[in-house]
């Protein structure tokens, strides 16, 4: 197999994506597009809000009840309330799109050749089926790595270094490589900052894979809830904790 020497210093073996694996990826990129398309919708909607003194006082936002609350806004002006009712549109029509295209990612996924190993990702915490398939649309055989430090550094999560005579140090992450997979690893680490626990949903999922995948889920918790503990009590912040928790991650969907 050929590889290339990419800047953070590592070996990373060439791939040419099958045209099978090229319209998966062209699905979750879509997908990733309109949920980008989404969120700035929200924040559009939150912002004319804000301006206008109208808070929402509940728990959670952009569910069935906030959306209720939001038909409950008046505005005295005709125009500001044409407005409101606009950026409401846009945030439900963004949703409506991105709830699509995760259909057609659900209805993809049987006939992919890669389903199993999809399958077998997801009995990993945090990793749904969106993260699954986003990463193996984007990297395919991930077997063809040869360790989790060379998946590592492709994905650009290894520290970056700066060396100056006889001194060395390491920086932030190198953010090279594949920034698809870096970015839903990174929200997948959220989920590690609760302990670890065998819920029903991971259960669930987990059963699709074999014995020796749910092993390596399981340890997988364990050693990256702690982690998760260990880094935030040392004062980081969050973004540094995660990024440190997608990291091991993506050494453990190595293993698996």
């Amino acid at each position: 197999m050929l590889a290339r020497l990419s800047r953070s210093g590592e070996l990373t073996p060439v791939w040419v994506p099958t045209p099978e694996q090229e319209a998966i990826r062209d699905l979750t990129r879509a997908r990733e597009d309109m949920k980008a398309i989404e969120l700035k919708a929200r924040q559009r909607l939150g912002a004319f809000l804000l301006r206008h003194g109208q808070v929402y006082a509940g728990k959670s936002k952009w569910t069935q009840t906030h959306f209720r609350w939001l038909e409950t806004v008046r505005f005295d002006n005709p125009v500001q309330q044409i407005v409101l009712e606009e950026y409401v549109d846009a945030v439900k029509e963004a949703q409506r799109r991105v709830a699509g295209l995760e259909k057609q990612m659900t209805a993809a996924l049987p006939s992919w050749s890669l389903a199993p190993v999809v399958e077998a990702l997801m009995a990993m915490r945090g990793v749904s089926l969106i993260t699954a398939m986003t990463v193996l649309a984007e990297l395919g055989d991930i077997s063809r790595f040869d360790s989790p430090r060379q998946l590592m550094a492709y994905l650009g999560l290894v520290p970056s270094e700066h060396s100056s005579g006889g001194s060395r140090r390491q920086g932030g992450i190198t953010k090279t490589g594949n920034g698809h997979v870096r970015r839903v690893l990174v929200e997948a680490a959220w989920s590690y900052r609760f302990p670890a626990r065998k819920t029903h949903t991971i259960q669930r999922r987990a059963e699709k894979a074999s014995p020796a995948v749910q092993v390596i889920a399981w340890e997988a918790q364990k050693r990256l809830c702690g982690r998760y503990r260990c880094l935030a009590a040392t004062g980081k912040v969050k973004q540094q904790v995660t990024t440190a928790v997608a990291r091991e991650l993506a050494g453990f969907l190595w293993a698996a």
